[in-house]
């Protein structure tokens, strides 16, 4: 599917500070956290919308959807039990523009939404947030010796295309082995 809204670079621009509505319900299997919305998400109002991230081909890849989504059909995944939030509700132009102490507060903010949702797994996409935001330095990908309050916590790469130490395949391995924990069979189907 084609975008159907292609921001301007002034709405782009424009977009610092927007957040993203949360896709998300109870019970999920998994619970999606990305660092913070791009500036391109932030003007689209859509998760990982900015042309060249990688997470709608990994998760196709991967087999979380039978085929490949568009950030304009995220709530698509509600049905096969998967959601997206974020640590860090506003959006800027890259992550690293994010203080330690917004990723603090943001743990705090997904912390409430997992006792609340109850995932089984919450999956944080970026190791170096993860790191500050959970006071964990020397934590590695993969999943975590430690539970997130309900939810089993895993910690997969950043799937921003700005992200240049793992290349697609990388991811799709590791997305694999999340959904493979999840329990999924891959026997969801997305309806067109």
């Amino acid at each position: 599917m084609t975008h159907p809204f292609k921001p301007t670079r002034a709405q782009v621009q424009a977009a610092a500070g927007k957040t993203v509505p949360d896709v998300i319900a109870a019970d999920l299997r998994v619970l999606f956290c990305g660092i913070n919305p791009s500036l391109y998400s932030g003007a689209v109002g859509h998760h990982f919308a900015r042309p060249g991230n990688r997470f709608w081909p990994v998760l196709y890849g991967a087999g979380f959807t039978d085929r490949l989504l568009s950030p304009f059909e995220e709530r698509e995944l509600l049905p096969c039990g998967y959601g997206i939030t974020n640590l860090v509700e506003r959006a800027t132009a890259a992550a690293d523009e994010l203080a330690h102490d917004e990723l603090i507060a943001g743990r705090e903010r997904l912390d409430a939404k997992v006792r609340l949702y109850r995932p089984r797994i919450l999956a944080v996409l970026g190791i170096g947030a993860y790191r500050t935001a959970f006071a964990r330095p020397k934590a590695v990908l993969g999943k975590q010796d430690e539970a997130w309050g309900p939810a089993l916590l895993w910690v997969l790469p950043n799937p921003s295309g700005l992200n240049a130490h793992y290349q697609l395949d990388d991811l799709v391995n590791l997305f694999d082995d999340l959904r493979l924990a999840a329990g999924d069979s891959k026997e969801h189907e997305i309806h067109a």
